[in-house]
Formats: C-alpha cells, sequence, structure tokens
C-alpha cells in the first residue's frame, strides 16, 4: 500500500494544495508498484477517498484554494458558536467553538469575493480527480451540521452561509464522475476511472475492519483514537461529542478523542516506541492518572475546547512516561465505549482495533485492563481498504 507525507502548519492552518500533492504522489507510488508485481494499473476502475471530517478549506470556481485550511481539532471559534447558538432551533451537533460549523462560518467571514466552494478534505480531492467542486458526502457533512435522515442542510445552516457556499450532499458511495482526462497519464491511470462520494476515516476504517454486525465496535487507533459501534438507535448527544450516522436500518454511533497517535510521535519515533515498549509491564500499574493531549481541547468523550492535557509528573524513564501515556489512552477508550453504553444500553459484544496503534502488543493488553475485553484485530487494519470497499458496498437502505 503506497504512502505519502503531507505537512501541516502548526498553527492549526494549512495549506490544502499539500493534500492534493500527497495524493497525486501517493497514487502514482501505487500505479509504479502494481505495474512491479504485474498488475496494469488500467484495471483500476474506482477511486473514493476517506479524511478526517471537520477538516475544510474555501475554494474558487476553478477549485483554487482561496482560505487556509482549518484542521478538525482548530477550536477558538467563540464569535461564530454565538452566533450559531442564536440560529439553532435545538441542540445540535453542530454547536460549539469548535465545531466544523463554526470553523465554516469563519472561513466565510474571511472569504474573498472568489469564494465559490466550502468543501471538506474529501470532497477537496474528489473535486480536484473529476474537476467538480460544490459536492460533499452525508457523513463529512455531517458534522458541520446536515440532517443525516435526508441528507439535506437546515434551512438555519443555510441562511448562516450565504451564496452558495455549502455543497450537495450524496450518499457514500454515489458515482460522481471520471478522473479528469489530464491526470490519466500523469498519474498512471486508465481512462475510465470513476471517483466515488467517500466517508471519514474512522467509518472507512469501520468498513475494513468489521462486519456489519450490532454490538461490533471499532476503535481507530490512528493520530487521534476514534470509537464506533453498531447500535440500533440513534444517539446525538453533543454536549458529550457523540453522534450517529445511518447504515442501512442501524446506526453508527462514535465520537473522536484529540488524543492518540499524534501524541506519542511527539515525544518518541516510531523506534523509540518500539524498543520503550518492550520495557513495559502492561499488568502494573504506574500510578501516573494522563490525559495525553498536544494542547488543550477535547471533542469525546468530553466536548470541551478548553480541556486542559494531564501529562505530568514526567518520569525520568521514558519506558514508565510511555506506559503513563498508553495507559492515560486506555483510559480514555474505556470512557468512550461506557459514554455509549449509558445512552444506547448497549455495550459492544466485540471490540476491534484498526490503525498504526493497533500493531503494538503491550498497548494491546494495557487496552484489556481498562476495557474488560480484549480487543481483536480487525479484519483490515486500514481505513484505505474500507475506502476502497465502498463503490461494491451497499452502504445504505
Amino acid at each position: 500500500m503506497a504512502r505519502a507525507d503531507h505537512f501541516p502548519q502548526d498553527s492549526g492552518r494549512v495549506d490544502a494544495n499539500l493534500w492534493w500533492d500527497a495524493v497525486r504522489i501517493c497514487i502514482k507510488r501505487q500505479t509504479r508498484e502494481l505495474q512491479s508485481v504485474g498488475i496494469d494499473p488500467a484495471e483500476i476502475a474506482c477511486i473514493t477517498v476517506d479524511g478526517t471530517s471537520g477538516t475544510m478549506v474555501l475554494t474558487d470556481a476553478d477549485l483554487v484554494p482561496v482560505s487556509w485550511a482549518f484542521m478538525y481539532d482548530s477550536k477558538g471559534f467563540d464569535a461564530e458558536a454565538a452566533r450559531i447558538a442564536r440560529f439553532a432551533p435545538d441542540p445540535h451537533i453542530a454547536r460549539g467553538s469548535g465545531s466544523a460549523l463554526a470553523r465554516a462560518l469563519r472561513l466565510a467571514d474571511e472569504a474573498d469575493e472568489g469564494a465559490k466552494h466550502l468543501l471538506h478534505q474529501v470532497d477537496f480531492i474528489a473535486a480536484q480527480l473529476t474537476a467538480q467542486g460544490g459536492r460533499t458526502d452525508v457523513t463529512n457533512a455531517l458534522k458541520t451540521g446536515i440532517d443525516p435522515e435526508t441528507g439535506t442542510w437546515p434551512d438555519w445552516i443555510q441562511r448562516l452561509l450565504p451564496n452558495g457556499l455549502l455543497p450537495a450532499a450524496s450518499p457514500v458511495g454515489a458515482c460522481w464522475g471520471a478522473v479528469r482526462e489530464d491526470l490519466h497519464l500523469e498519474l498512471g491511470l486508465g481512462n475510465n476511472v470513476k471517483v466515488y462520494a467517500g466517508t471519514t476515516d474512522s467509518i472507512a476504517a469501520f468498513l475494513a475492519a468489521a462486519p456489519l454486525k450490532a454490538g461490533v465496535a471499532v476503535t481507530s487507533l490512528g493520530s487521534t483514537l476514534a470509537v464506533k459501534t453498531l447500535c440500533r438507535t440513534r444517539i446525538d448527544d453533543p454536549e458529550r461529542g457523540l453522534y450517529s450516522h445511518r447504515v442501512g436500518g442501524s446506526w453508527l454511533v462514535g465520537g473522536a478523542s484529540n488524543t492518540g497517535g499524534r501524541v506519542l510521535r511527539h515525544y518518541f519515533s516510531d523506534t523509540e516506541l518500539a524498543k520503550l515498549s518492550e520495557k513495559i509491564d502492561p499488568n502494573q500499574n504506574t500510578g501516573l492518572d494522563y490525559y495525553p493531549l498536544l494542547e488543550p481541547g477535547e471533542r469525546f468523550p468530553v466536548n470541551d475546547p478548553k480541556f486542559a492535557p494531564r501529562l505530568s509528573p514526567r518520569p525520568s524513564d521514558d519506558a514508565v512516561f510511555l506506559h503513563g501515556l498508553f495507559d492515560g489512552m486506555a483510559r480514555i477508550e474505556a470512557q468512550c465505549y461506557a459514554a455509549i453504553a449509558e445512552r444506547s444500553g448497549e455495550y459492544p459484544d466485540k471490540i476491534l482495533s484498526a490503525g498504526g496503534g493497533a500493531k503494538n502488543p503491550v498497548f494491546t493488553r494495557i487496552r484489556s485492563r481498562r476495557l474488560g475485553t480484549t480487543p481483536e484485530p480487525a479484519l483490515q487494519t486500514e481505513a484505505a481498504v474500507g475506502a476502497a470497499m465502498i463503490p461494491f458496498f451497499h452502504f445504505v437502505d
């Protein structure tokens, strides 16, 4: 599976062109890898994109960014949150100073006259591939405030974001058309590749990891920690950071914490993580009460843009420090599932693990103690596999 890095700035604002550059590099690497093993890249028929929901940018009519992109964890939009509160008829998942809708309002307020499309990260990449903007999928649009039952934007949100900036929403898996012709040669693709409406990274990870069966849950241990469990009932609890996506006749309920691999990689390289993990006894407690975040702000199981990290005291032994980070993340994961069970009455029968963090056996044993059950390896551990399955999967009724 081909990979390519992109390098976001530290300010919470990034250049969306970096995403597109990385995608082009990744596709070219993938087509070369296929050729090296005797597979003709012309056999590729579908492209589907997954990405972090709540990350967005404004572009002009030619799909050139006219703003910085705000990341999923950008926050500090208090004035925008106050405007949302005045318009919203009921408590809504789009509320809050760190909400996706608040980010969208700030982008719109700062936009010049050339702004034409408000695009989530997935929308932006799909638009670059097809040369068509103004489209999104219902899962990426959820946190921006779309109605998941109807796939439409409420009137009050349309009044907040004028000038047609809001994208039209499609079901996951809808065909969005062909890859633009000038990319075929550059990317090493055939002439008949279609792009399909994608989804969020955590939903893609769920599709790759688990059978669609009530009681099955997936923890995605990537740069952040996201949990999803398939429930019979819809749960939307913006005060806690819980939300639901429609999947057939059930609801995929979950939330995402800002803890995760991004915190670990801030302190340790992959090599250091592996070596230090060998020194940890997962059956022992460290006595450290960490809540591992890089900066203030949490989404779930606490929804508080000012929630403070707890990362002290730091022991002189790096292995003990890493043990404390692992245990803090495992505690957060357990709190996530407990919060869902409180509202649905359903604790998962089975928890599967996806993402890079799922590959660490010491971390898995620490999680087992906190969860009260042993997480099992996912059917597939990469969200990209779930995204690739989407065109062949009946996602909604």
